[in-house]
């Protein structure tokens, strides 16, 4: 598994500190992007949290996310979560080590008070200390938020004294970016009231070595709740490791709502889902992948936006039009860009595999962000994609009609056929998945070809690259 160290440095610890008149909440930041381009600690915030012990408990959800392993679970992880200023919120995000579960918190215009929010993303810190004193926070006190340094801070050092380097490997990446595309075909299929979600959430299994081993679940709404049910219903929601929404019990006692998310199920394969609990002025949102043992990043929803030119022509038209905004409106981008908006659609599809957009399932909409990591890394290295990309430069593709023809390098020949647009293969991977991880190198492949014999510009580059 290919990964690489990512280097985090902050001016100092974040921290809770007593002040007159209330409390400060330092969380320091690292290098970032912003609309002036990179800076190394900006500030996206300074002014008054106006539910402190929630913002308290959804920060510390998203903190134990980023600190958790649902699988192999005696592996470490330790990612910082990261922070994204969108002009009227604040967005914190974590992405578990396992690459199963990915935590947002949206702080909104209600949760703030007494400041502007500025724009751009970087990482935050939130150390073992800060998460200690958070979680003593027992009264709502006024509480003074600072997202970046403060003038002090900026005025008095001369760089970095807190560093700190984590392994960052490919299929963390890919599974970040991965959760994003999934989540974009995800409708609301349940809404439960404050004492309903409670109850649902309070009945589901601990984590546990048993709980993990069951495999998925599903539920189906029923009145104002949920029931369990053995299998795949109409309307029913996949609740796949539901130890892993072990996180959403810090915010429990401030709910308000739960709204469950997911899509049309087909057959009783597992699929993934999203849990978001609406807080005052807040909403958390953990978004599960379709088992514990399987995270997001095979999940091949951005292979096809990855190989084609079209796609990456219209992203580099569409990522300039972005402009930090918390909600992208595809008839705008539409209009500005005078590309249709399916072919929109399909571009931020490519920008979300480099970390440049994130996917609300509240607003059913995608939002700009800049992911602080070398992201560019997870079309460089998809495997399928390698592997697609190295067929077709070696010629193993043949073109005829509805069939495409690939043949490996051991002679074997997979047949590739296309039904209204949709390709299936004859080789292994088809047959285990049946099109339920994204295509297979083999119909990547293909598909590539057939661009190519349209009158595609794509240069196949066998090292991964593409023109």
């Amino acid at each position: 598994m290919t990964r690489s160290l990512q280097a985090v440095a902050y001016t100092r610890p974040s921290a809770l500190e007593s002040a007159p008149g209330g409390r400060r909440l330092g969380l320091e930041t690292s290098r970032g992007a912003t609309p002036r381009g990179v800076e190394d600690h900006p500030r996206f915030f300074t002014g008054f949290l106006t539910s402190p012990q929630v913002a308290s408990a959804g920060l510390l959800a998203v903190a134990d996310v980023a600190g958790a392993r649902y699988y192999q679970r005696q592996l470490r992880a330790s990612l910082d979560p990261v922070v994204t200023g969108n002009g009227d919120r604040l967005r914190f995000e974590s992405f578990s080590g396992c690459g199963g579960v990915y935590a947002r918190l949206d702080v909104l215009d209600a949760g703030l008070d007494g400041g502007e929010v500025g724009h751009g993303t970087t990482n935050v810190d939130v150390n073992n200390p800060l998460r200690e004193a958070l979680s003593r926070i027992g009264s709502d006190d006024p509480l003074h938020l600072r997202v970046g340094p403060d003038e002090l801070a900026v005025t008095t050092l001369d760089g970095p004294v807190v560093e700190k380097k984590v392994p960052l490997p490919d299929r963390w990446l890919r599974g970040f970016a991965e959760a994003q595309v999934i989540a974009a075909g995800f409708d609301l299929r349940a809404e439960l009231p404050a004492p309903e979600a409670v109850r649902f959430l309070r009945s589901l299994p601990r984590s546990t070595a048993r709980s993990a081993s069951r495999g998925a679940r599903w539920v189906v709404p029923a009145g104002r709740g949920l029931r369990p049910t053995t299998r795949p219903v109409p309307g029913a929601v996949c609740l796949p490791g539901p130890e892993r929404l072990i996180a959403l019990q810090r915010v429990l006692r401030h709910a308000t709502a739960l709204r469950v998310y997911g899509p049309s199920l087909a057959g009783d394969a597992a699929a993934a889902s999203a849990w978001e609990v609406v807080l005052p002025g807040m909403r958390l949102t953990l978004t599960l992948s379709p088992e514990a043992s399987r995270g997001f990043s095979g999940e091949g929803g951005v292979l096809d936006a990855l190989a084609t030119d079209e796609a990456a022509e219209d992203a580099e038209l569409i990522a300039v039009l972005l402009a930090w905004e918390p909600r992208i409106d595809v008839g705008d981008l539409s209009a500005a860009s005078g590309l249709p908006a399916e072919r929109v659609r399909a571009a931020l599809v490519r920008l979300g595999t480099s970390g440049r957009v994130g996917y609300d399932t509240a607003e059913a909409a995608y939002f700009h962000r800049e992911l602080p990591y070398d992201a560019e890394r997870v079309e460089r290295h998809n495997p399928r994609l390698r592997a697609a990309r190295a067929l077709v430069a070696e010629g193993a593709v043949a073109l005829d009609g509805a069939l495409g023809t690939v043949t490996a390098q051991d002679g074997h020949v997979h047949r590739v056929r296309d039904d209204a647009g949709v390709l299936s293969c004859s080789c292994l991977w088809w047959a285990k998945y049946r099109g339920g991880r994204g295509p297979c190198k083999h119909a990547l492949a293909v598909r590539m070809a057939r661009r190519a014999a349209v009158g595609g510009r794509t240069e196949i580059l066998v090292d991964g690259g593409v023109r």
